[in-house]
């Protein structure tokens, strides 16, 4: 039977009912990455609100109107994505509350502007085939969440993969990563926004959802077949955790009346009363310079972690450094018998928080946030060894960026069997940010095939397994150690892996341009054709 007209050659002049429904869209779409209460991901949700957009991006009269609801959707999205940076502002930075409104809206709004630029291109180069024009909006978007999440930094928090972390597209991890997951969910997406109740009568349609239902099939069997070779290859002997969640209070952690005597007491008696192999404290666990602590703290630690024939070996969230040298945001570790502490430095550093970008101190300057222009550490520094296992830290929102983590794995002899993230997102209070971050984390595990371990100052303080399913997790906002068990994993690196600790995100790059290239000289081919006849 012939195929059904494009959406966009049925586009009328006004279509007022698409800016609402791209609002409530968008909002959905930020809904879906964590149910606020549960922390739950829900994929299918994620589909739905994306495939509205796609419907009013394919229906829209104009380029210059659909890259305006292009607009609208990603800042909505975005703005209930990350609203909690309100809280950092102006709960904890005591900048004025429409100011802290503003600065939100503000970044959402200038990252929405890849999506707009997205839409507009979409819509003007839109092929007729359904197929291409799903292929089109998919590329697109890859190139967006791609541009957000790297350049000016890089901010991916809430790229649309991570609400697949549980869902049919999770298979697609350890192969092409969240970006890759992100242009699959994006071209699913664009496809049901083009699905109409004809097309059951489609011999095409039938054939391509058989296809995709045996490549599913295909892949998910060799995840399965590769977990199954790599958990019966590794023999060393679990480890046992002490993960420390101090609750300290955000707004007390670095006063010197208040929070730093807190912190430095709790830690203390947790880590002498502990028996665990492994022992994490979080991010700044030790709120103050080595020199700066009282006489013997240190000495008492190293002490204790490292002396001969001991049993036991320590992470810690510490600032390091000197006026003169830089500080750096740190982990220390110790254990017995090793020549010297192992220390590892965060490379990712949080514009605003660890450095100040140019021309934006006068931002800063209006917050009461302790803030510090701190120095980088290096990508793919080594991991720490520690009874069998490779143990690779990494600090706060490093987690998110994957192709940053993937730096480890290019050595198969030292690639890491877990990580560790240290964290301390206090600064966002009791929200949704905490759910979204263990689900980043998640991600993380299912890219590479390796447990994460979050020690975490208010939450979520978990034990992730290789299969990213949270095993064990404490309450968020609540003082505790979390005791526990976790098997590293040490069989081969995932494809992932492989190609993204090598090339970085250059790959997906180069076939988002270059799929996007040719659609639309395909469709600029196929509008000089008809323009001639």
């Amino acid at each position: 039977m012939p195929e059904p007209a494009p959406l966009f050659m049925r586009a009328s002049v006004r279509q007022p009912w698409l800016w609402p429904l791209v609002l409530v869209a968008g909002l959905a779409q930020a809904l879906s990455l964590a149910v606020p209460g549960s922390g739950t991901p829900l994929w299918w949700l994620q589909l739905a609100a994306l495939a509205l957009f796609a419907h009013s991006v394919f229906v829209s009269a104009t380029p210059r109107r659909a890259a305006g609801l292009g607009w609208l959707f990603a800042t909505a999205w975005l703005c209930g994505t990350f609203w909690w940076l309100f809280i950092s502002m102006h709960t904890y930075g005591g900048l004025a509350a429409p100011l802290a409104v503003l600065a939100v809206l503000g970044l959402a709004a200038f990252l929405g502007s890849y999506y707009a630029a997205a839409a507009w291109l979409t819509r003007k180069y839109l092929p007729h085939n359904q197929a291409l024009a799903a292929l089109l909006f998919a590329a697109l978007w890859l190139l967006a969440e791609l541009a957000r999440g790297q350049w000016w930094t890089g901010f991916p928090w809430g790229a649309i993969g991570y609400a697949h972390v549980e869902g049919p597209l999770a298979v697609l991890a350890r192969t092409i990563g969240v970006y890759g997951m992100c242009f699959v969910a994006a071209f699913l997406a664009a496809a049901l926004a083009q699905w109409r109740p004809v097309l059951w009568r489609s011999t095409r349609w039938w054939i391509a959802t058989v296809l995709l239902v045996v490549v599913w099939g295909g892949l998910h069997w060799q995840r399965e077949r590769a977990l199954e070779s790599a958990e019966r290859s590794f023999t060393s002997p679990p480890l046992s955790l002490a993960l420390l969640q101090g609750q300290i209070p955000q707004d007390e952690k670095f006063q010197p009346g208040s929070g730093i005597p807190l912190a430095l007491e709790w830690y203390a008696e947790q880590l002498r009363q502990t028996n665990a192999n492994l022992v994490v404290a979080p991010e700044t666990a030790i709120p103050l310079l080595p020199r700066q602590l009282p006489a013997g703290y240190l000495e008492g630690l190293t002490a204790r972690y490292t002396a001969f024939g001991g049993h036991q070996a320590l992470l810690v969230g510490i600032p390091l450094g000197s006026l003169t040298e830089g500080y750096t945001n740190s982990v220390l570790a110790f254990a017995p018998d090793q020549s010297q502490v192992y220390e590892y430095s965060k490379h990712h550093l949080v514009p605003f928080g660890e450095f100040i970008p140019p021309f934006f101190r006068w931002f800063t300057e209006m917050m009461n946030i302790p803030l510090g222009d701190f120095n980088r550490g290096a990508i793919g520094q080594k991991s720490f060894e520690w009874r069998g296992e490779r143990i690779a830290p990494n600090i706060c929102y490093e987690d998110l960026f994957g192709e940053e983590l993937g730096a480890r794995f290019v050595d198969a002899r030292h690639a890491p069997t877990m990580m560790v993230n240290l964290s301390n997102i206090g600064w966002f209070g009791d929200s949704v940010a905490i759910d979204q971050h263990l689900a980043i984390s998640r991600l993380r595990a299912l890219e590479f095939e390796r447990p994460m371990i979050r020690a975490t100052n208010t939450g979520a303080t978990a034990v992730i397994d290789h299969r990213a399913r949270v095993t064990q997790r404490l309450p968020s906002q609540e003082r505790g150690v979390l005791r526990a068990q976790v098997q590293g994993q040490s069989g081969p690196a995932t494809p992932y892996a492989q190609w993204v600790g090598r090339w970085s995100l250059w790959p997906l790059w180069f076939f988002g341009v270059g799929l996007t290239v040719l659609l639309i000289l395909s469709t600029r081919r196929r509008e000089d054709r008809s323009v001639a006849q």
